[in-house]
């Protein structure tokens, strides 16, 4: 008996040592997942200390040990995968993903991506190491800047030139990396970049004004996916960019952060910085915008900017002290970043979260690794085929030879803002895996050299182009044609120039494989290649798809995200941002390759286009020997719109079709697809009225009513 009264009095006892402990680790109304993250996120704030607050509103967020607060880190990175944190699945480039036209890829890419995220955050906080950076679960990505410009070197981080393919990309980007939008915690926050009126150059973005644009130009080009990702698809972050609009930097300018991104789209989410953006405010090489640091950042709160990619908001303390900033503005932006963490579940026990069992054994996992194939296949781009010289026979390997600078460059295909992949597979292996008996050259700029080297060639599969290492974010290069991470003339080096026109002349078959993140000028190319494809900077498996193309496994099937120029005297000035003459909807000229170009070992053929209770239908038939995929590209412009574009893409649709079949294909033409700029309204609106919808070479008028 008196064991039972002892064993009872002490499991009593821990009930009440049970019962404390969830007690005090539920102290505050914060604390309790019932709530919502609004509610829970208010309470918080009005517990924090000033100093506390501004702690939590740079990228690196300290924590809070009294209030059992988490360090967390907003900046993450995974542009093409999960970036700069160790192993993970390297994708394509995203100038790849857009090439592939299809958004139900990119949608099942991002969801790997987030799976990967995931995974490496609950190996952090298993670890301990959370407090590294690209540990956590803000992302700061999809770019969806519009690459108007081939020589920014950045463009490769985008989805092309096009606003509506831009639109539709990024916003199965975000449904990839956030997860559904009716969950209860949300999979990682996604940041649409970078906000506004963003595309080069490199060299002067920390001064650069963007003024006098043209509101249609602003409206239907610059801020068209930044409305769909904010309206449609919820994303949980918006970055504003480094150059000013219209005389204030992005991010102290009211009219971008208040007036149209809150006010008129209704973002409920928050802002964050560039890196270093604020110190632009003031600092000698930037705006001189600012007198000081203290009122750079109280500027950027009071405008709207809620999280600072710096250290600088810690001088908003000062600023509260002196009087430039009140306290409760601080509180709006710190509401708006802790919601956001409350969002994903990181003050709640690890157990109450689905997404923290997702297994370590998706990162880097097979069916990563076969998506990342997939994306690449569809991204390769061929852009000519003389004489039907693709697809090349394996059989014919000892007169095959692999020579140029990018055959054996493996870093080069992972991109920029990229992981580390397990194994990549470069372009020289994805052939020789395939043809053994081919052979390849070692590259040297050498023309004699590399044309002797191939001297017993037939067919020369020369792998060129640029790299990631002479474009992409401002950075120091020397190499001509190539300035601070932008391109200052869009040809290929002239090393590589030369060794094609010596080897065509040689009497030698080219086939020109090119790697970029942008269009390459290939006027003597023309003359002195056989056949080009554009593979760009295509991932841990770019090899492999390559070389599956080449030899007929898989028929080619992307298109040109970007209009291909001749060479920069078709270009405007860089630093020009209104549209008239920039992309294919402003282009009057004739380009070299135009955006949405792309053959196929397949022949389609497109029926006579109808249009009813809002669908476009339409016939593809294949009239080859080769099972193939076609993407149907709708345009549409308005009829009398002198100062609208050429034509603009508002619909498209990937359909395959068996070798000598025929498919039905019906896309949908909903009534945001004659959405546009009305200067009546000051605002974006159907137009009702006459409109030309062009698929292929076919022609349709229709009319649109109120």
């Amino acid at each position: 008996m008196t064991r039972l009264c002892c064993s009872f009095r002490f499991l009593l006892a821990g009930v009440v040592v049970i019962c404390c402990c969830a007690a005090q680790a539920r102290r505050y109304p914060y604390q309790n997942p019932q709530l919502t993250p609004k509610e829970r996120a208010k309470d918080l704030c009005r517990r924090l200390t000033l100093e506390e607050k501004v702690g939590l509103m740079m990228n690196y967020s300290h924590a809070v040990e009294r209030l059992d607060v988490p360090v967390f880190q907003w900046w993450n990175e995974a542009l093409h995968g999960v970036g700069r944190n160790g192993h993970a699945t390297v994708f394509p480039i995203t100038m790849g993903m857009a090439a592939t036209f299809d958004t139900v890829l990119v949608e099942r890419i991002f969801t790997a991506v987030s799976d990967e995220a995931r995974v490496k955050y609950n190996q952090a906080r298993r670890l301990g190491t959370q407090r590294e950076m690209y540990h956590h679960l803000s992302f700061w990505t999809p770019n969806i800047n519009i690459f108007r410009d081939p020589r920014w070197g950045r463009g490769q981080e985008t989805y092309g030139e096009d606003p509506y393919l831009t639109a539709v990309m990024g916003k199965s980007v975000v449904r990839g990396l956030q997860g559904p939008q009716d969950a209860r915690y949300q999979k990682l926050l996604a940041c649409a970049k970078h906000y506004a009126v963003h595309s080069g150059p490199e060299w002067s973005r920390h001064r650069y004004n963007a003024e006098n644009i043209k509101l249609r130009d602003l409206h239907e080009t610059y801020l068209y996916a930044f409305r769909a990702l904010v309206k449609e698809a919820k994303v949980a972050e918006v970055m504003c960019a480094y150059n000013r609009f219209e005389g204030k930097p992005c991010c102290g300018s009211d009219r971008l952060l208040q007036q149209i991104l809150r006010d008129e789209w209704g973002f409920e989410g928050l802002v964050t910085s560039d890196c270093g953006a604020i110190d632009d405010f003031w600092k000698d090489y930037g705006h001189h915008y600012s007198k000081g640091k203290t009122e750079a950042v109280s500027e950027a709160v009071i405008a709207g900017t809620d999280v600072e990619c710096g250290g600088s908001y810690g001088s908003l303390v000062d600023g509260v002290q002196k009087g430039l900033i009140e306290e409760k503005t601080i509180d709006r932006s710190l509401c708006r970043l802790l919601e956001a963490r409350f969002r994903l579940g990181d003050f709640d026990a690890p157990h109450l979260n689905p997404w923290n069992r997702i297994p370590d054994e998706r990162l880097c996992c097979k069916e990563h690794s076969q998506l990342a194939l997939e994306a690449a296949r569809k991204s390769i781009v061929l852009l000519k085929n003389e004489k039907e010289l693709l697809p090349l026979s394996e059989k014919d390997g000892s007169g095959l030879f692999v020579m140029g600078p990018n055959a054996a460059d493996s870093t080069m295909m992972w991109g920029n803002y990229n992981g580390f992949p397990l194994h990549t597979v470069t372009l020289a292996e994805g052939i020789l895996n395939l043809c053994p008996s081919a052979t390849l050259v070692p590259w040297e700029r050498d023309v004699e050299k590399q044309v002797a080297a191939a001297s017993n060639a037939e067919t020369i599969v020369f792998c060129g182009g640029i790299s990631p290492r002479l474009e992409g974010e401002e950075m120091k290069v020397d190499e001509p044609g190539f300035k601070g991470g932008d391109r200052t003339m869009i040809e290929l080096p002239q090393s590589q120039r030369d060794v094609l026109a010596a080897l065509q002349k040689a009497g030698k078959r080219v086939v020109l494989v090119l790697c970029s993140g942008s269009a390459i000028g290939l006027v003597p190319e023309q003359q002195t290649t056989d056949a080009i494809l554009q593979a760009w900077y295509g991932g841990q498996a770019g090899g492999q798809a390559l070389a599956e193309v080449l030899f007929g496994k898989v028929n080619p099937s992307g298109r040109l995200p970007v209009t291909f120029y001749r060479s920069v005297d078709q270009l405007p000035d860089f630093e020009d941002y209104n549209m008239e003459g920039h992309t294919y909807r402003f282009f009057r000229g004739e380009p070299l390759y135009p955006f949405g170009h792309g053959l196929s070992y397949s022949r389609f053929v497109y029926g006579k286009p109808r249009f009813a209770d809002g669908k476009l239908t339409l016939s593809v038939a294949n009239k080859s020997k080769r099972d193939g995929e076609e993407t149907v590209l709708v345009y549409i412009n308005k009829v009398g719109d002198t100062d609208g574009p050429v034509r603009t893409l508002r619909a498209f649709q990937r359909v395959e079709v068996a070798a000598g079949d025929s498919r039905e294909v019906s896309i949908p033409l909903p009534d945001s697809a004659f959405e546009w700029w009305d200067p009546a309204s000051n605002a974006m609106r159907i137009l009702p009225g006459q409109y030309i919808v062009q698929v292929g070479k076919h022609k349709l008028r229709i009319k649109r009513d109120q």
